[in-house]
C-alpha cells in the first residue's frame, strides 16, 4: 500500500493512526501542501479531488479519510475500529462526522487561503475565524464523550472517532485555541497519545516534517 499525505494534514493523520493501530506496512508519498503539489497533473490524474489523503492498495485508489479508514476496517477487520452493535457504530460515526464534517472542512488549508487571498482578511481575523469553529465545534464533541466515552471515544479501545479526533486537537493547539473548556476531550486525547499509533504517526514524526 501506498499512502499519499502531507504531515500537517490532519485528515493524512487521520489514515496513519488508522494503518498503525492495524499493524499494517505502508510506502509514504509525501504531497506538499503548502508548495501545491496537489495541482501537479501526476497527482491531479490519481487524485481528481487534488486532496490528500490518497490510499492506493494494488490497483484500487481511495480518497477521503473516513473512506479509507473503514475500507481498511473491512479488508483487515483485526482490530475493529468500529463497534459490533449497529447502535455503536452509528455513534462512532456520527461523533467522527462531528469533527470530519462540522469542524475540519471550515479551517483547512484551502478555506484559510481563501479567507485571506480572496476575501482579504489579516492573520488575527482569519485566526478568530478558526478558533471560533474548532472551540464552538469541540464542545459538541465534549458533550458526546461525556454521555458515552471509556478510556477512549467509544469504551476501552481506540477506534475510527479516537482516529478523528486527535489530529483535530493537534491543529486546534497550533492554532492556540482555547481546550480548558473541553476537559473531556483532552482526557482522551491524553490517553491516545500514550499509544505509539498516535505518538508515532504525528506530524513532527513524519519523514515531510519541517
Amino acid at each position: 500500500m501506498e499512502l499519499f499525505n502531507y504531515f500537517r494534514s490532519s485528515a493524512s493523520y487521520r489514515v496513519r493512526i488508522a494503518l498503525a493501530l492495524k499493524g499494517l506496512d505502508y510506502d509514504y508519498r509525501a504531497v506538499h501542501l503548502a508548495k501545491n503539489e496537489q495541482f501537479d497533473p501526476a497527482y491531479v490524474s490519481a487524485s481528481l479531488s487534488k486532496l490528500v489523503p490518497l490510499l492506493r492498495d494494488g490497483d484500487a485508489l481511495i480518497s477521503q479519510s473516513m473512506a479509507i479508514i473503514e475500507y481498511l476496517d473491512e479488508t483487515h477487520p483485526q482490530p475493529p475500529l468500529l463497534p459490533a452493535d449497529a447502535l455503536g457504530r452509528a455513534q462512532v460515526r456520527a461523533l467522527a462526522q462531528d469533527i470530519a464534517c462540522e469542524i475540519h472542512p471550515l479551517n483547512n488549508l484551502r478555506v484559510l487561503r481563501y479567507l485571506s487571498k480572496d476575501l482579504g482578511l489579516d492573520e488575527d481575523n482569519k485566526n478568530r475565524w478558526y478558533r471560533h469553529w474548532v472551540e464552538t465545534g469541540l464542545e459538541v464533541v465534549e458533550l458526546r464523550l461525556k454521555a458515552s466515552a471509556g478510556q477512549f471515544c467509544h469504551g476501552d479501545t481506540p477506534g475510527l472517532a479516537d482516529c478523528v479526533l486527535v489530529p483535530q486537537i493537534f491543529n486546534a493547539q497550533r492554532f492556540d485555541c482555547r481546550l480548558s473548556h473541553v476537559p473531556e476531550v483532552m482526557r482522551v486525547f491524553a490517553n491516545c497519545m500514550a499509544l505509539d499509533a498516535f505518538a508515532k504517526t504525528q506530524p513532527s514524526a513524519c519523514p515531510d516534517a519541517e
